[in-house]
């Protein structure tokens, strides 16, 4: 028992020093709030203040947060994390995020590492983890889980290298491989296992997931889809939500309403214009269903995101 006290306590304090160590890297890295891409597939952000809800596309991605703490929502489901719990995304889904703790003082820093499914598969296989897609469950596209002290230390080192960069093309693939070893190890193993293996349900709304998001401004036609996926309607349904947290026609809700902010951010379109390009017969129906997810009708909203961007120094 005191064997198992002492390396308990070690690894506490392991990683409490790699923390700290990583939000003096971070800190020193990203000076202005923002997010950087300092390697391929390694994302660093600063946050100075509390955000309220954000919409994007989040990629397949592990994640973790050096200093404060953020909260994902996909469909009804919620996931708050921290600088102890880091977040796993297998599939690309449309959330909401919020950046709950933050201050000048304090800021929020993050680290998100785009997961390749070719290199995880690479893993995968070389480790010895393999998935029969007889025993596919349905699995949650997205969690949270405690984050340990080997996992922490890879992810510092891969951090380390942004001071060697003469060093960086050879060891980061290394510690990618590493830390994608660990995750397949962890708690969350499975999930990240099914981002890489063919067949079983997992796979098939994964594929389903990538046909709505190539085809989101045309008419979703769920039994041409379950017909192409070899299920059944009920059973499609049933399968998309328990991975998504969302039924088909909510994601591609999500899809368009967020291609249309980012149009008419983007390209200064008015809300009538945007509705038909993202695939809205109705004008008024596209305003209710905007309303209904960012608040507030589409111009408002868009002159508000202006207002704050060109308040916010730096």
């Amino acid at each position: 028992m005191d064997v198992i006290n002492h390396q308990a306590e070690r690894d506490a304090q392991r990683l409490q020093s790699s923390r700290e160590e990583l939000v003096e890297r971070i800190n020193l890295t990203v000076r202005e709030d923002g997010e950087i891409q300092p390697l391929k597939g390694l994302y660093l952000a600063r946050v100075s203040v509390p955000l309220g809800k954000i919409h994007s596309v989040l990629e397949p991605s592990f994640c973790v947060i050096a200093q404060g703490s953020k909260e994902v929502l996909l469909g009804n489901n919620r996931y708050q994390y921290d600088p102890f719990h880091y977040l796993l995304s297998t599939i690309e889904l449309p959330r909401a995020s919020q950046v709950l703790e933050a201050s000048r003082e304090r800021p929020y820093l993050s680290l998100r590492l785009r997961l390749e499914p070719q290199l995880v598969s690479s893993v995968m296989v070389e480790a010895g983890h393999f998935v029969s897609p007889r025993n596919a469950a349905d699995i949650r596209a997205i969690a949270v889980s405690p984050l340990d002290a080997n996992l922490l230390d890879a992810v510092l080192r891969l951090v380390r290298l942004l001071d060697t960069p003469a060093e960086a093309p050879i060891l980061v693939p290394m510690i990618m491989r590493e830390i994608i070893y660990r995750l397949l190890r962890g708690e969350q193993g499975g999930r990240l296992r099914h981002l890489a293996v063919m067949g079983g349900s997992v796979s098939t709304i994964a594929r389903a997931v990538q046909r709505i998001r190539q085809d989101f401004d045309q008419p979703l036609r769920i039994e041409q889809l379950a017909q192409e996926f070899g299920m059944s309607i009920s059973s499609f349904h049933q399968h998309f939500k328990a991975v998504t947290g969302m039924s088909p026609l909510q994601f591609q809700k999500q899809l368009r309403l967020q291609e249309a902010r980012r149009l008419m951010l983007s390209e200064n379109l008015d809300a009538a214009r945007v509705a038909y390009r993202v695939g809205y017969n109705d004008a008024s129906h596209f305003n209710r269903e905007y309303k209904s997810v960012f608040g507030v009708p589409p111009m408002r909203d868009v002159q508000r995101l202006r207002e704050a961007a060109s308040a916010f120094p730096g």
